[in-house]
C-alpha cells in the first residue's frame, strides 16, 4: 500500500503524487523551447520531485532529449578546484546512468571521450558541452542536453560569476547547436537574489518558474487515491479544511492526510470526519516537524522578521509585498509570506500563522498568577457551565477585567512588540483554559493578515473568537460584518470580537450586537500607552 510522503522526494509507486500535469506541459514547454529556467520555490514544496518527473516525461516521449541531473548541496563550502573537479565526476556518473538506462549496445565512443577530458573551470565547462554536443549527434543521434541543478544555492560562491557567464555565453549562441540546450536551476532562492557578481546580467537567461501550492483540486486529487486504494473516504469538509489550513503547502497537505491516515487509528471502515481533523490538527500545530522547525528557525534569524511578522499579523493595512526590501525578500524566499490579492504582504497560511504567533509568545508573560480574580471559586472551571460547556461571557469579561487590572504591567511583558500584546495575553490566557478544559484551539485565518480567528472547539461546541488592533470605528464595524460572514460559514450562532485600543485616550466598550440574525459579543479593551508617572500617583 502506498502512503503519504513526507521525507524527500515521493515516487508513485510508493506515495500518493498530486499529478501537477498542467505545470508539467508549461515548465516541459519551455524546456522544449530551450530556455534556461530558473525553478523557484520554498522548501518542501515539491520542486525534486517535479522536475524529476519532468525530466521522466521528456526522456520516455523523446530519445532525441537527454536529461542529466545534478545537485549542488554538497558543494556548500568546496574550494573552486575542488568543486569543478567533482562536478565533473557527478556529471560523468549521470551520463553514464543514463546510457544504462536506455540500453545503448555500445558507448565505447562516449567513454574515450569522458577518459579524455576533465573540467577545471568555467571555460572547459563550456568547451566540454561543445565536444559533449558533437559526441551525442554524431554517434548517438541525441540533439539536445537538458541539465537540471538542484540545490543551486550550494555553488561556491567563488564559482558562481564565472559558471554564470559560461551560461550566459552558451545562451547567446547559435540556438541549434548550444548544449545545454535548457537548463534548469532549482532551489530555494531565484538568480536575483543569489550574491553574485552583479556585472553578470542573468536575467537575460532567466526563465523563473514559480511552482505553485496545491489547489483544492488538487488535495482532492491527492485524498482520493488514497480512498480509492483503501476505500476510506473523506468528508467533503476535511478536504477543504485540509486546503484552507495548509494553503495547498505540499508537505502540510501530506502530513495531515499522514496524521489522519497512519496515527489516529480511525478504522478504515470509518469516514473521516471534521472533528478527526480537528485533532489531527491540533497535533501537527504543537509537533515538531522538519517544516515547522525549518518555518521557526528561519523567522528567528533576524531581529527584524519578528516586527515585520507582527506588523502583518496585527493590521489590515499590513506591508506592501517589496521584494527590493531585503527582509521581505527574505521571508518570501523561507516561504513564510506571499503577496496577496491586493500587493499586500499575508502570512503564508493558518499553520504558519498559528506557529509565527507561538514563536514569538513569550514562556512566561510574567502575569499568569493574575489571570483570575480574588474571589475565583474553581479557578478556571468557573468558566465552564453546569451543563458543560464553555461560559464564553465570563470568561472574555474575566479576560478584559484582567487587562485593567495588571494595567501599565503589560507592558513589561518580555521580548514583546507593544501593538501584539494584548492578542499574545489573549492566546496565551485562552490556551491554558482550553488545555485545562480538553478543548482544542487553532487560528483560522482568511486573509493571512489584521485579524485573528481563534476557533475553539469543546464538548461538541465551536466558539469562535475574532480578534484586532484598533484602527477607527469603520475598521471597527467592519470586522463585526467580517465576523457575522465567518460565523455563516462554521455554522455558528454566535461569535465573540477581541479589539485591542492603543489610543492615548482608548474608549473601552463592552457590547451586544446582533448582525443578519448572528449574535456577537464584542471588547474594545484598552493597552496602556505607558507607565503612569509618579505625579499621577500623588494626585
Amino acid at each position: 500500500m502506498r502512503r503519504f510522503g513526507t521525507q524527500g522526494p515521493v515516487h508513485p509507486e510508493k506515495h500518493y503524487v498530486v499529478s501537477r500535469s498542467a505545470e508539467l506541459d508549461d515548465f516541459i514547454d519551455r524546456v522544449k523551447d530551450g530556455r534556461y529556467i530558473v525553478i523557484f520555490a520554498p522548501r518542501q514544496t515539491g520542486k525534486t520531485t517535479f522536475f524529476r518527473n519532468a525530466l521522466d516525461e521528456i526522456a520516455d516521449n523523446d530519445p532525441t532529449y537527454f536529461p542529466i541531473s545534478l545537485n549542488f548541496e554538497v558543494f556548500v563550502g568546496s574550494t573552486l578546484s575542488s568543486f569543478y573537479e567533482n562536478l565533473y565526476k557527478d556529471i560523468i556518473e549521470e551520463v553514464i546512468k543514463t546510457f544504462q538506462k536506455r540500453e545503448h549496445q555500445s558507448f565505447d565512443a562516449l567513454h574515450q571521450f569522458l577518459n579524455n577530458n576533465e573540467i577545471t573551470d568555467h571555460l572547459s565547462l563550456q568547451r566540454f558541452f561543445g565536444e559533449f554536443e558533437r559526441i551525442l549527434k554524431v554517434e548517438y543521434n541525441v540533439h539536445r542536453v537538458i541539465l537540471i541543478i538542484d540545490e543551486f544555492d550550494g555553488i561556491p560562491q567563488e564559482a558562481l560569476p564565472g559558471f554564470l557567464h559560461s551560461l550566459r555565453r552558451i545562451y547567446v549562441s547559435n540556438p541549434t547547436q548550444k548544449c545545454p540546450y535548457s537548463v534548469g536551476i532549482v532551489g530555494v532562492k531565484s538568480i536575483a537574489q543569489l550574491n553574485y557578481d552583479r556585472s553578470i546580467s542573468p536575467f537575460n537567461i532567466q526563465d523563473e518558474f514559480n511552482l505553485p501550492n496545491f489547489t483544492c483540486e488538487q488535495v482532492h486529487e491527492l485524498l482520493q487515491q488514497y480512498t480509492e486504494e483503501v476505500g476510506q473516504h473523506f468528508e467533503n469538509d476535511v478536504i477543504e479544511s485540509i486546503h484552507i489550513q495548509t494553503s495547498g503547502q505540499p508537505f502540510l497537505v501530506n502530513r495531515l492526510a499522514q496524521i489522519l491516515t497512519d496515527e489516529m487509528d480511525i478504522p478504515k471502515t470509518k469516514t473521516i470526519t471534521k472533528t478527526h481533523f480537528i485533532k489531527a490538527h491540533n497535533h501537527l500545530i504543537h509537533e515538531r516537524n522538519t517544516n515547522i522547525d525549518h518555518l521557526t528557525t528561519n523567522i528567528r534569524r533576524n531581529r527584524r522578521f519578528e516586527r515585520i511578522l507582527m506588523r502583518i499579523t496585527a493590521y489590515d493595512d499590513g506591508l506592501p509585498f517589496n521584494l527590493r526590501d531585503d527582509q521581505i525578500s527574505e521571508l518570501a524566499t523561507f516561504g513564510v509570506i506571499k503577496q496577496g490579492e491586493d500587493g499586500m504582504c499575508e502570512v503564508a497560511n493558518p499553520v504558519y500563522f498559528y506557529c509565527i504567533i507561538q514563536t514569538f509568545k513569550p514562556t512566561i508573560n510574567g502575569l499568569e498568577e493574575n489571570y483570575l480574580p480574588e474571589d475565583t471559586s474553581d479557578g478556571f472551571l468557573d468558566y465552564l457551565s453546569k451543563t458543560g460547556h464553555i461560559d464564553m461571557n465570563a470568561l472574555l469579561d474575566n479576560f478584559r477585567d484582567f487587562i485593567a487590572r495588571s494595567g501599565f504591567n503589560i507592558l513589561q511583558v518580555p521580548d514583546t512588540p507593544q501593538e501584539s500584546v494584548g492578542r499574545h495575553l489573549l492566546l496565551a490566557y485562552l490556551e491554558q483554559f482550553v488545555l485545562l478544559v480538553g478543548g482544542f484551539m487553532h487560528i483560522e485565518v482568511q486573509t493571512g493578515r489584521g485579524r485573528i480567528d481563534l476557533l475553539i472547539t469543546h464538548n461538541q461546541r465551536k466558539y469562535i473568537v475574532e480578534t484586532k488592533v484598533w484602527r477607527g470605528e469603520v475598521s471597527y464595524q467592519k470586522g463585526l460584518n467580517q465576523l457575522a460572514s465567518y460565523l455563516k460559514s462554521e455554522g455558528a450562532s454566535e461569535g465573540y470580537y477581541v479589539v485591542f485600543d492603543h489610543r492615548t485616550n482608548p474608549e473601552p466598550r463592552t457590547e451586544n450586537h446582533e448582525i443578519d440574525g448572528y449574535n456577537i459579543r464584542s471588547y474594545v479593551i484598552p493597552v496602556l500607552q505607558k507607565r503612569p508617572s509618579a505625579e499621577s500617583f500623588n494626585d
